[in-house]
């Protein structure tokens, strides 16, 4: 490390906690916010989804979220992860969510609890089971019997467990908010009048449940009363409740977006994130939720989409690994000391509007008391502007806040960051063998063979649809057939090529030919359906034709999304002498997944029921192989994750934990497609500030800690496409980012004005193995 001198800025921090006392709160609402204890309250609620980290997380998550000025934890029920068969329940390991619930309890801070319970959030299917979708007569999200009465039996049972274990606030617990149904309003005019009478259902059974605390309808433009409508979206400072009588609150504050295998990667700088927070609270909000605050992973074949990635990391405040993400993390969290500061009189008292001139305006609160606070905004997205408020001259960045707790001074401008960035780096570590008396790492390999495994499950004269044939117990369903070419056909004398022309509704497929492997062909996260086309080697007599097809990720949401299906519609050859055959309406074989991953190879006793191959130098480049390593737990204690850049497609394991699908897919997109810096000025939009076209969308797979033992791990990798194990590493996920706070530590309370930093301040908080420096410019005060 090098030494540095700095200046030392001396600060304040507020914390927030929230003491349960044995008795329970009392939960109501009016027109400004919700109400506990008798008292207005304004919330800043970050959205963190138990099954989208491991539960040995949960306590550093939400404490640095608490430590960000979080208030309120929110996270979805995930129906599909918790009923996996109808009456069987599972609340194990990533889905406790009682445990989870009395994590945030023990932290203090409040829950709101969104039970759908159908979810969308990228997650398979939109959290609905797939079992529901094939009992008779099954229509999702609409006036439909069969649906109304597993969604009714299965947010009963949720209630019914939060109410058995004391979790709701009225039983001195720390939920405060239900939600029911998610962004219907979207789709209900699809559904016509059923629609329309399912939301009206879904909001009186809800209420029904007697759970003491309101319920919330996100973007529901006909929420009955008692039911409060919210708001999901980038900005909602426009927002305003159907009734008078509801709070403005902001289930969806989106500060990134969700990425996809192929596609790009998005990010939301957080001077726009701030700005939408802090003019939302200008104009009369009460709650703002970060959706999401932290993304975390979507472990095994929890990601829907279609081509949602493993990674859930959506640019959040604390990323994918548990670690706070500087500067965001650290710059709303200022936002949020400054909104509070302003607390009592944005709820108690009365708001003026004024303009200040060409796209300026403050408004101003006062209360009874004479308290004063004020926000003074600039929406024009290009030009700074200098206005004068109350005698005082004030400079506004352009598409900036600033907020004033006293109408005079500005505590908070929204263009402003002052936090430090941090330095991330993903330093790898080659696997190590846990046998110390082997030198170089063993894999054990097991091969498969295309096609059909097995005995066939059916056999069938044309194509079946994917999703409703696997009903989603695997990604994988093969197709194989046959054709005869006579030895006089022209194309051999010629030594010419066919080609193998496929189409598919979506979402991906490897082909084969004769046991070879002959491509990949894919949709994207906008468009699943594809067609293949390929030049193959045929010969005379015999050739087999094997397809296995494969989802990635069911649909989350939409409209009769529940109906919307996948796999091969037509298979071709073309280029055979000027003529085509169509082995479309051939007599087609087809099995239900592919034969390691039906014996469970990947953990248990199923790792001997194949017979392995041991060896050093393991294949490379070979399609269906599953690879298998008995490694040490990466050094140090800083997060892991896999890289898995050289491989094609496949799934992970650790020690039978489905680390989840892998893809280093390159993005579709070009370079100028993708921006070098972004302008924060402005409207957001999904796409303004991509960054890695023409790079893997993503190459690093987040592994939990937990799941890991010092030595013995078992590291097993099915390849379905083909690539190279032996470039597979371990890489810790390492940044620093508590610099501030080790200044704060030397700085504050001190008079000296520069202080000299030394090594043994950051030796704490330097990354394994890793140099780092460290250089702060500050102001003192």
């Amino acid at each position: 490390m090098n030494l540095c001198f700095i200046l030392c800025l001396v600060s304040t921090s507020l914390t927030f906690t929230l003491v349960y006392g044995g008795v329970g709160s009392n939960v109501s609402y009016d027109g400004r916010s919700l109400i506990i204890d008798g008292q207005r309250k304004l919330l800043i609620s970050a959205s963190i989804h138990y099954p989208r980290s491991v539960p040995a997380m949960w306590p550093a998550l939400i404490q640095t979220a608490k430590e960000g000025g979080i208030d309120v934890i929110e996270t979805y029920v995930f129906w599909n992860g918790h009923e996996l068969s109808p009456g069987n329940y599972y609340f194990g390991g990533r889905f406790d969510l009682v445990q989870f619930a009395k994590v945030v309890q023990d932290a203090g801070m409040y829950l709101i609890l969104r039970i759908g319970p159908f979810v969308a959030a990228e997650w398979n299917f939109g959290g609905v089971p797939v079992w529901l979708h094939y009992i008779p007569g099954t229509v999702f999200r609409t006036y439909n019997q069969p649906f109304m009465h597993h969604m009714e039996k299965f947010t009963t049972y949720i209630v019914n467990l939060m109410k058995k274990e004391k979790l709701f606030a009225s039983q001195g617990g720390p939920i405060i908010l239900s939600q029911i149904e998610n962004e219907y309003g979207y789709y209900e005019n699809y559904y016509k009048e059923d629609g329309k009478k399912y939301a009206l259902w879904a909001a009186k059974m809800a209420v029904s449940q007697n759970t003491s605390v309101p319920w919330i309808m996100c973007q529901q433009w006909d929420a009955p009363d008692p039911v409060i409508d919210t708001c999901n979206s980038f900005y909602c400072d426009q927002f305003t409740p159907t009734s008078p009588k509801r709070p403005k609150m902001w289930t969806e504050n989106w500060p990134g977006w969700f990425k996809t295998f192929g596609g790009r990667d998005p990010h939301r700088p957080v001077e726009d994130v701030a700005f939408s927070v802090a003019r939302f609270f200008q104009k009369g909000g009460s709650l703002n939720n970060y959706y999401m605050y932290h993304g975390g992973t979507n472990f095994g074949r929890t990601a829907g989409g279609p081509f949602i990635t493993t990674s859930y990391d959506y640019d959040a405040p604390i990323d994918e690994y548990g670690l706070p993400r500087l500067p965001k993390w650290g710059h709303l969290k200022e936002l949020h000391k400054a909104i509070k500061l302003c607390e009592h009189v944005l709820l108690y008292g009365k708001s003026v509007n004024i303009s200040l001139g060409p796209s300026v305006e403050a408004d101003i609160y006062t209360d009874s008391s004479g308290a004063c606070a004020a926000f003074i905004s600039n929406v024009d997205d290009k030009n700074d502007k200098k206005v004068v408020f109350r005698n005082a001259s004030y400079h506004l960045p352009a598409w900036s806040v600033s907020i004033l707790p006293d109408c005079k001074n500005v505590v908070f401008n929204t263009a402003k960051v002052s936090s430090p960035t941090n330095i991330v780096a993903m330093i790898p570590e080659h696997l190590q063998q846990s046998d110390k008396g082997q030198k170089t790492l063993k894999w054990d390999v097991f091969k498969e063979n295309p096609g059909i495994w097995g005995k066939a499950d059916f056999v069938k004269n044309g194509f079946v649809d994917h999703i409703n044939t696997t009903k989603d117990t695997t990604d994988y369903l093969w197709h194989t057939t046959s054709i005869l070419i006579d030895a006089n056909e022209e194309f051999l004398k010629k030594g010419s090529k066919p080609a193998l022309l496929i189409e598919s509704k979506g979402h991906t497929l490897h082909a084969f030919v004769n046991q070879k492997y002959q491509g990949t062909g894919t949709g994207n996260g906008s468009h699943s359906a594809f067609t293949f086309k390929n030049p193959i080697s045929l010969r005379a007599g015999k050739n087999e034709i094997a397809i296995l097809s494969l989802t990635v990720g069911l649909q989350t949401a939409g409209p009769f999304y529940d109906f919307i299906g996948a796999g091969v519609t037509s298979v071709k050859i073309i280029g055979l002498n000027n003529r085509t055959i169509d082995l479309s309406s051939n007599a087609w074989a087809y099995k239900i997944g592919v034969l390691g991953e039906h014996l469970s190879i990947y953990q248990g006793e199923g790792m001997n029921s194949v017979k392995w191959t041991s060896t050093s130098e393991p294949p490379k480049g070979q399609a269906l192989t599953w690879y298998k390593a008995i490694v040490d737990a990466p050094s140090g204690d800083e997060p892991v994750g896999l890289d898995m850049l050289y491989m094609g497609k496949g799934l992970a394991w650790l020690n039978g934990e489905e680390i989840g699908r892998y893809w280093p897919r390159i993005s579709e997109f070009k370079k100028e497609d993708c921006v070098q810096e972004c302008d924060y000025r402005g409207k957001f939009n999904p796409d303004k500030c991509d960054t890695g076209c023409g790079e893997p969308s993503q190459k690093w797979y987040h592994v939990p800690r937990s799941w890991f033992k010092p030595s013995g791990n078992v590291l097993v990798i099915f390849e379905e496409k083909g690539g190279d194990p032996t470039k597979i590493t371990f890489v810790r996920h390492c940044h620093n980012p508590y610099s501030s706070i080790v200044v704060e530590k030397v700085c504050v309370n001190k008079n000296d004005r520069v202080i000299k930093v030394i090594e043994d301040n950051f030796k704490t908080n330097l990354c394994h193995g890793l140099s780092m420096k460290l250089a702060v410019e500050a102001i003192c005060s």
